[in-house]
C-alpha cells in the first residue's frame, strides 16, 4: 500500500518533467516532418475541436443546473426561489474564484483585445477553465448574463496555450487565439460563416491569405464537434413564413434608429452601474448589493432569469402571452398593452440585470442579453405597430432583425449581426432587412458611442487593436521600455562648477535639473553653456537654476503611444522627459520611438 502510495507521488512530482519531455519530443518531430504553415493548420484544428467541447460543455452544464432549480410548474407568482438563486450562484463565484483561482477573471472578449495589444497574445492557462466553472454556476443559478463572453475567452486562451507550447511567434498566437475566438461563437450558434466574421471584426483579426483557412477550420471544426454531440442544427428551429415585401422598408429604417439607441442605453447603464460597484470596496458587500438587486428582478420579471435563450424562443414561436408566467402581472396576460408593458420594462430592465450581475461578482458575457433585448423590443415595436391598427407587420422577422440590430450597436459589428442572425435561422430571406437595420442601428450607436461596449475601457487606455495598421503598432509598442535614464542629474543650486564636471563625464547634451523631492524644475542644454563653459571665473557666481529652461511638455508612462506622438508634434522637441507622479524617470526620444515603430511594424507585418 505505502509502495503504491510512494509510486504514486513521485509519478504526480516527475509530470512536469514528463511534459517538458513530451513537448521536447515533439517539436523535433514536428521541426522535422511539417513546415510551420502545416503546423499553423494543424493546430487550428485543434482549438476549433477544443473550443467545440467547451461550447458543449457550458451548454449541457448550465442546462443541467437550470433543471435541477426549476421550481414545479406553476403560473402563478410563488417563485421565490428567484431571489435566493441568484445569491447562491454569484456567492459559489466570488469564493470560488477569491480562494480557488486567487486572481481576477477579466471579460471574456475585453481580456482577449487586451491580450493581444499588451500580453504579446498570451493568456494564462487558468483562463481555459476558469471562467467556464464561474459562467456555468452563474448562468445556471439565475444570472442574467450569457456564456458567449466567457466561452471566447476560454476558447482565445485555448488558442494561445496550444501555439505557445509550440513555440510558436507572436504572429502565429494572436491568429490562434483569433481562431478560438471564431470557433467559441461557431461552437455555440453553430455559425461558422458568423464566426469567422466576429474575428475579422470584433477580434480585429486582418482579413489574409495566411489568416483566412486557419479560421476557417477552427470555426468548421468547433462547429462539427459541436454539431455531433448535440445534435442540434440551429439555435432557434425558425420557418421563416412571412417574407420581407418593400413597403416594410420605413419599419426596419426606425428600427434601426431605435435599436441604435437602445444599444446606446445598454452600454450607458452598463458603464454607469459598473462604476457604481467598483466605488464598493468590499466584494461580499458588492455580493449583497447585487444579488438583492438581481433577485428582486428576477422575482418581478422571470424571463430575466438566466441567457434568455428560452424566452426568445417563446417569442419567435408566438407563445409571448407565457412570458407572464410566473409574474405578478400573470392574472393581466390576456390583455394586450398590460403585455406590451411589460415586455417594455424586461427590455430596459435586461440591460441592468445584465450589469448588477457581473458589478456584483458574477461572470458572463453580454452577447447573449444583446440577443435578448434585440428580439424582444423587434417583437414588441412589431406588436404595437400591429395593435394600433397602423399597418401589418411580421412580429417574428421584427423580432429576428432586431436581435441583429441590437448587436450591431452594442457590438459595432453589423456584418457580424447579418451572418449571424441569417445562420441561426437557417436561411438568409432577412438579408435585406438586416443589412438595413444593422447599418442604421450602427451608425447610430457610433454617433453616441465612438467605441463599442467591449473597446471603450481598452480605448480610453490607448490598448485598443484596429484595423489602422499605424494606430495598431503604436498600440503594440511599449513606451517604458523606450525610457532613456542614463541622464546624469544636477540640482538647482549647484554653482556653475559641479555642472562643468558633471558634463565632462556625460555623453549626454541634455541636463535634467532635479529638485530634493525628485521632481523635474528644468533642464540645461549643452548649446546653452558652450560659451561660459570656458570663462573659469563665472564658475562659482553662476548656479544652475539660472541658466536652467522649463521644458514645453512632459509624458507620463502610462500615457498612450498616440498621445505621446501628438505630444512630439506639438512641442516640436526630439526629446520629452517622463515625468510619474511628479517624480522624474527619464526621457524619451523621438528618433528612438521611430527605431522601435519601424521593428514592431517589421514583426506587425511578418507573415
Amino acid at each position: 500500500m505505502k509502495k503504491g502510495i510512494y509510486t504514486f507521488i513521485r509519478f504526480y512530482h516527475s509530470l512536469p518533467t514528463r511534459a517538458k519531455k513530451a513537448q521536447r519530443n515533439f517539436l523535433v518531430w514536428r521541426y522535422k516532418h511539417m513546415n510551420d504553415r502545416q503546423f499553423i493548420l494543424l493546430l487550428s484544428i485543434l482549438v476549433g475541436f477544443s473550443s467545440g467541447i467547451v461550447a458543449v460543455i457550458l451548454k449541457n452544464a448550465v442546462h443541467f443546473i437550470q433543471h435541477l432549480l426549476e421550481p414545479k410548474k406553476n403560473v402563478g407568482y410563488e417563485n421565490y426561489l428567484y431571489l435566493v438563486y441568484p445569491a447562491i450562484g454569484i456567492m459559489i463565484t466570488v469564493l470560488f474564484v477569491r480562494y480557488v483561482i486567487k486572481k481576477r477573471i477579466g471579460h471574456g472578449i475585453p481580456s482577449t483585445l487586451h491580450a493581444i495589444s499588451k500580453k504579446s497574445s498570451q493568456l494564462p492557462f487558468s483562463y481555459t477553465y476558469a471562467p467556464l466553472i464561474t459562467s456555468i454556476i452563474t448562468v445556471g443559478f439565475g444570472g442574467s448574463v450569457g456564456l458567449e463572453g466567457p466561452a471566447v475567452g476560454a476558447s482565445s486562451a485555448i488558442g494561445s496555450n496550444y501555439s505557445r507550447w509550440g513555440r510558436m511567434n507572436y504572429k502565429t498566437t494572436t491568429l490562434m487565439l483569433g481562431c478560438g475566438a471564431a470557433a467559441a461563437m461557431s461552437g455555440i450558434f453553430h455559425a461558422p460563416i458568423a464566426a469567422i466574421v466576429f474575428a475579422l471584426e470584433v477580434i480585429m483579426l486582418d482579413l489574409t491569405a495566411g489568416s483566412l483557412i486557419p479560421l476557417l477550420l477552427a470555426s468548421v471544426s468547433a462547429a462539427l464537434t459541436s454539431t455531433f454531440m448535440f445534435d442540434d442544427g440551429v439555435l432557434f428551429d425558425i420557418e421563416l413564413t412571412e417574407f420581407f415585401t418593400f413597403g416594410d422598408i420605413p419599419f426596419y429604417i426606425l428600427l434601426g434608429v431605435l435599436t441604435g439607441l437602445i444599444s446606446v442605453y445598454f452600454c450607458k447603464t452598463y458603464w454607469s452601474v459598473e462604476s457604481l460597484f467598483k466605488k464598493v470596496d468590499n466584494p461580499f458587500k458588492r455580493l449583497l448589493i447585487g444579488s438583492s438587486v438581481l433577485g428582486l428582478l428576477l422575482f418581478l420579471f422571470p424571463p430575466l432569469y438566466g441567457e434568455g435563450f428560452g424566452s426568445i424562443k417563446q417569442l419567435l414561436n408566438g407563445d409571448v402571452y407565457t412570458l407572464i408566467d410566473g409574474s405578478f402581472f400573470y392574472d393581466y396576460k390576456t390583455e394586450t398593452w398590460v403585455v406590451i408593458l411589460f415586455l417594455l420594462a424586461i427590455v430596459f430592465l435586461k440591460a441592468i440585470a445584465t450589469t448588477v450581475t457581473i458589478g456584483a461578482g458574477g461572470i458572463g458575457g453580454t452577447f447573449a442579453p444583446s440577443l435578448f433585448i434585440g428580439s424582444v423590443f423587434g417583437f414588441v415595436y412589431a406588436k404595437i405597430i400591429n395593435t394600433l391598427g397602423l399597418f401589418s407587420l411580421s412580429e417574428k422577422n421584427f423580432a429576428l432583425v432586431g436581435m441583429g440590430g441590437v448587436i450591431a450597436g452594442i457590438l459595432h459589428a453589423p456584418l457580424t449581426a447579418l451572418f449571424l442572425i441569417a445562420e441561426i435561422t437557417g436561411g438568409y430571406d432577412l438579408v435585406l432587412p438586416l443589412m438595413i437595420t444593422a447599418a442604421i442601428s450602427f451608425l447610430t450607436s457610433k454617433y453616441f458611442n465612438q467605441h463599442s461596449l467591449y473597446t471603450m475601457q481598452l480605448a480610453k487606455k490607448g490598448e485598443l487593436i484596429t484595423h489602422d495598421k499605424d494606430k495598431a503598432v503604436l498600440t503594440l509598442m511599449n513606451l517604458e521600455a523606450e525610457v532613456e535614464k542614463d541622464f546624469a542629474p544636477i540640482l538647482p543650486n549647484d554653482s556653475l562648477r559641479v555642472l562643468v564636471k558633471v558634463v565632462s563625464k556625460s555623453k549626454r547634451n541634455i541636463f535634467p535639473v532635479i529638485n530634493e523631492k525628485g521632481g523635474l524644475e528644468g533642464v540645461v542644454l549643452l548649446d546653452d553653456i558652450r560659451q561660459i563653459m570656458f570663462e573659469p571665473k563665472q564658475y562659482d557666481e553662476i548656479l544652475v537654476k539660472e541658466i536652467m529652461k522649463n521644458f514645453p511638455e512632459s509624458i507620463s508612462s502610462s500615457d498612450s503611444m498616440d498621445l505621446v506622438m501628438a505630444k512630439f508634434n506639438k512641442s516640436g522637441a526630439w526629446n520629452l522627459p517622463v515625468i510619474n507622479k511628479g517624480i522624474y524617470v527619464g526621457f524619451v526620444s523621438k528618433s528612438k520611438l521611430f527605431n522601435a515603430y519601424r521593428k514592431v511594424l517589421q514583426d506587425f507585418s511578418d507573415q
